[in-house]
């Protein structure tokens, strides 16, 4: 248990902005780490004799990894506290991505791989405890926009800086060469979030399972705010919170549009190498169109949903930006039908604007419903899902693509997946009628 944060001052809604800032500074720097394999995937798969299905176990080494740990990471880091465990998490991962460079075979990087995504599992539960517990209910969505900009910030940063370092030195130098950034978060996290605050019972206080978002009351703007180091004694079960309805419609949703990002995050290197021939030196400049439409998407579609919340005239419903982020997310289905890959990578674009869509309405409906004493430990269910999701899917397309000897049909039946997984998550029953009168 953290110690107790003395009493201070109300702290700014600037400070708490900068926890959110930092924060998602650090999910990029978890995705510097796990996205450089897919930034240079052509140069390590030639290296090391890696077929396309052996480089699809490698993907789902670091899922199955983070699905065991992130429900267990919930747990600790709502126990430990943010602070702490988000700083711990980033060192130990640090060393273990920058140990990649001296994999030697298949089975070398796939054991990397496994240490990498358990050492990643705090990540995401630490960042939405960080932010739940400095921000009021109003301003989440938006929060969790820029929280999911994270992932797709450290895609173009792997992306650019991965792929340089391996033109001019090698993969190894590339993978060891991502995994100093960490070093420059640690003491910048640790500045933003000293002493941020006291615990305050009003935003401690637990609500039921289910219930309509944010129905236990947000304290005054002025408020003290809790620590975000400070984790009070958990008093709701942990099982009755990830068993209940609000995370398991939560964990459909994720599992339907998890399979989607991952291709267009972790395979359009090999997709465009394969499938378009193009030279691995000129892909690094394509790599940056699809995480940068994720980061509008999620901002864009939690700038909506936050101004649902704010007086004034009632923006779209949640169902209505559920079901447009699921049109865009599903445009996925129709790269086949193109017929160059500017065309392809733009539809990529598109369908990755409409998952982060998802991801952040998604999140910040399941968070807001769960009591803020286990936010932790509700993402790190929905983290779990999501790597679940990767350890399926990213074999099977492997598979499909050495067995198909193209890329039309995962693209296809990923693009179609995220449909009735969405329908399912808006009607879900039990849920809406809340929704309908929050």
């Amino acid at each position: 248990m953290a110690d107790a944060a003395p009493a201070a001052k109300p702290p700014s809604p600037a400070a708490a902005w900068a926890v959110a800032a930092v924060a998602t500074l650090g999910m990029s720097v978890s995705y510097v780490d796990r996205q450089t394999l897919a930034a240079i995937a052509p140069s390590v798969t030639r290296a090391l004799a890696i077929d396309n299905t052996q480089y699809g176990w490698l993907l789902s080494a670091f899922s199955m990894a983070y699905l065991v740990g992130a429900p267990v990471a919930g747990v600790v880091v709502d126990r430990l506290g943010a602070r702490r465990g988000f700083a711990a998490a980033v060192v130990v991962w640090s060393l273990i991505a920058g140990a990649h460079a001296f994999a030697f075979s298949f089975a070398s990087l796939f054991a990397l791989r496994v240490l990498l995504g358990m050492a990643e599992a705090p990540s995401f539960p630490a960042a939405v405890q960080a932010i739940r517990r400095a921000l009021p209910g109003a301003r989440r969505p938006l929060a969790f926009g820029l929280l999911f900009t994270g992932s797709s910030l450290g895609a173009i940063v792997a992306a650019k800086l991965a792929v340089g370092l391996d033109a001019a030195y090698g993969y190894r130098a590339a993978f060891a060469g991502t995994a100093l950034i960490g070093t420059l978060w640690i003491p910048l996290w640790l500045v933003v979030t000293r002493g941020f605050g006291a615990p305050s019972a009003a935003v401690a206080a637990p609500s039921a399972p289910g219930a309509s978002p944010d129905d236990t009351p947000e304290p005054p703007d002025d408020a003290p705010k809790p620590s975000v180091d400070d984790a009070p004694e958990p008093r709701a079960s942990w099982a009755a919170v990830v068993t209940s309805p609000p995370v398991l419609r939560a964990i459909v949703a994720i599992v339907g549009s998890a399979p989607l990002l991952m291709f267009v995050l972790n395979w359009t290197a090999k997709y465009l190498v394969d499938a378009w021939q193009l030279p691995r030196e000129d892909v690094g400049t394509f790599l940056v169109a699809p995480p940068l439409l994720f980061d509008l998407g999620a901002i864009g579609f939690g700038a909506l949903a936050s101004a649902r919340r704010d007086p004034g005239p009632a923006g779209p419903t949640q169902s209505a930006l559920l079901f447009f982020a699921m049109l865009l997310a599903a445009s996925l289905a129709f790269v086949p039908l193109t017929a160059s890959p500017a065309a392809a990578i733009a539809l990529f674009a598109v369908s990755a604007c409409g998952g982060g869509g998802l991801y952040v309405l998604v999140t910040n409906d399941m968070l807001s419903r769960v009591p803020v004493e286990r936010t932790s430990a509700a993402g790190g269910m929905t983290a779990a899902a999501q790597s679940l999701a990767h350890v399926i899917a990213a074999p099977l397309v492997g598979w499909t693509i050495d067995r198909t000897h193209g890329h039309d049909l995962a693209l296809v039946a990923l693009g179609l997946v995220v449909v009735p997984t969405t329908l399912a998550f808006i009607a879900w029953p039990g849920v809406r009628r809340a929704e309908a009168s929050s």
